[in-house]
């Protein structure tokens, strides 16, 4: 049974930028064929079990041939396989998808176009160039800037493309920037014509060159601007000096590293992306089952109906906890008895998930916070559980028993070091390519240092934001001085305080 092919555009770089449809076709593909892409994070949305075959243009340099490529959708779909074609921009727009499904219907094999969002608009919309606009531009042209200028005979109309079009886009053109300017002079465009060469757009590292049609190639050869850049022509680049947005952004070129697990750290990464900054993820910590498994927890479940407190510490702590609970064909009715306390508005938010209003949140997000807010509550003999993680401070279950409580601690899961390219990582901290680290807990802090060989000078050359006291403190003992200590112990917390530290 032959199977099907569709050729899907992944858009120009920000990987939000892919369509709702194409999303769908990668969660169910077998084979994901893709170039190489702006962001690898869309890659995600595939199936892990998927197959994935890289078959990458760069410029100039190119890991398999078209016709080799169109070949393999083929051999593929013949297979029985559902495969995705994973094209940057739009598979129709330079983008040869139409070679690949000719074949395909040469070889009557199903297949579908899945149009992606293309640079020639998006890249000039998030440089704030609209690529027409009333009373200045009424027309434009998307080119190809790949045109070899040594060949015999263009196929270029330049005589009718210079002047014809108000606004003239020119897709992969940096290194032909010499031939293009020129050509576009000598048949009729100003040399002082507004022009910008936009590199990287829609992405965190995204650079503006605005210049003119007669200055642009020394303009670029001076600022060592390379691929992948786009060349835009027309009036309409002076809009931008009154529509940039994106690089405007209060954290707009800023390189941050994110160390929370990689479970977690989207969350942080798109409220910092959300402000402009480039992040990379680099998860000291893994969280994984406890190292003497659940038996505590299971235990404490079995005899829940006892418990007359329950206090959760984490958002971690109330998601693998109840997922026990389910595991033991329980839910929520089963803590009626009990009352529950939660350690920050985030972990409070987390019970609210699961049907759970938290009877006590303290104003202060730690161990100590909770012990003052139950001061008075807690009477000798109670029984309390903690589910938490198993390498927690141990200052919480000593003070609730020095009020008489029997307290049960129930690991229900740890953090171990993460996976993370320690070499490449070390090189950029050594370099200062990167303007801060963000820690989320005293585990990101110890388990980085740990996958760097304990190198502290690392880090201690770049500055540091903590999530809180207790995670600034193990910064300290470390000897790595917190920039900045978010007041409010939540990842919005986190970010308010990078935002105050970065626009100092």
């Amino acid at each position: 049974m032959a199977g099907m092919v569709y050729l899907v555009g992944a858009g120009p770089g920000d990987y939000r930028l892919i369509s709702i449809k194409a999303c769908d076709y990668l969660k169910k593909a077998d084979t994901v064929v893709y170039d190489r892409l702006a962001d690898d994070r869309i890659l995600g949305y595939a199936r892990k079990d998927a197959e994935f075959i890289y078959v990458g243009k760069a410029s100039s340099q190119h890991t398999m041939k078209q016709e080799d490529i169109n070949q393999l959708l083929v051999d593929k779909a013949k297979e029985g396989k559902v495969v995705v074609r994973l094209k940057g921009g739009d598979p129709f727009v330079f983008g040869r998808g139409g070679e690949e499904a000719l074949l395909l219907q040469e070889n009557n094999l199903p297949f579908e176009i899945v149009p992606g969002i293309t640079s020639a608009i998006s890249v000039p919309a998030y440089a704030g160039i609209p690529v027409t606009h009333r009373a200045v531009a009424t027309s434009f042209a998307v080119i190809t800037g790949h045109e070899d200028p040594t060949k015999g005979e263009s196929n270029m109309r330049w005589d009718k493309l210079s002047t014809g079009v108000d606004t003239l886009v020119f897709l992969m053109g940096v290194g032909n920037l010499p031939h293009i300017t020129s050509k576009l002079i000598e048949n009729g465009r100003a040399a002082d014509t507004p022009a910008a060469v936009v590199r990287w757009g829609t992405k965190p590292e995204q650079e503006v060159l605005v210049t003119t049609v007669g200055k642009a190639a020394a303009d670029v050869a001076q600022r060592q601007l390379k691929p992948p850049a786009i060349f835009i022509v027309g009036e309409v680049v002076n809009l931008r000096e009154k529509l940039a947005w994106f690089d405007n952004r209060p954290l707009f070129g800023k390189k941050i590293l994110v160390t929370r697990a990689r479970e977690q750290a989207s969350q942080l990464t798109a409220a910092l992306e959300e402000l402009g900054a480039s992040c990379i993820e680099a998860p000291s910590i893994r969280l994984t089952d406890p190292a003497d498994g659940y038996a505590a927890v299971d235990a404490a479940i079995e005899a829940i109906a006892s418990y007359q407190w329950l206090i959760f510490t984490s958002t971690n702590g109330v998601e693998h906890f109840f997922s026990r609970l389910a595991g033991s064909k329980l839910d929520a009715r089963s803590l009626g008895g009990a009352k529950i306390a939660a350690i920050g508005a985030a972990t409070a938010e987390k019970l609210q998930a699961y049907g759970i209003m938290a009877d006590v949140v303290p104003l202060e997000f730690r161990a100590e916070g909770i012990v003052e807010a139950l001061t008075g509550e807690i009477k000798p003999g109670m029984k309390i559980l903690i589910p938490r993680a198993q390498e927690a401070r141990e200052i919480l279950p000593e003070k609730l028993r020095e009020m008489g409580a029997q307290v049960d601690v129930a690991p229900v899961y740890q953090t171990i070091a993460g996976e993370i390219d320690e070499a490449a990582l070390s090189k950029m901290l050594a370099a200062g390519e990167i303007d801060l680290v963000t820690f989320t807990s005293s585990s990101t802090v110890t388990n980085l240092l740990q996958l760097l060989g304990n190198q502290a000078a690392l880090l201690q050359a770049v500055k540091t934001v903590c999530i809180g006291p207790i995670t600034a403190k193990t910064c300290i003992d470390h000897k790595i001085e917190p920039a900045a200590i978010a007041d409010n112990y939540t990842i919005e917390g986190l970010v308010e305080a990078i935002k105050a530290l970065l626009s100092k």
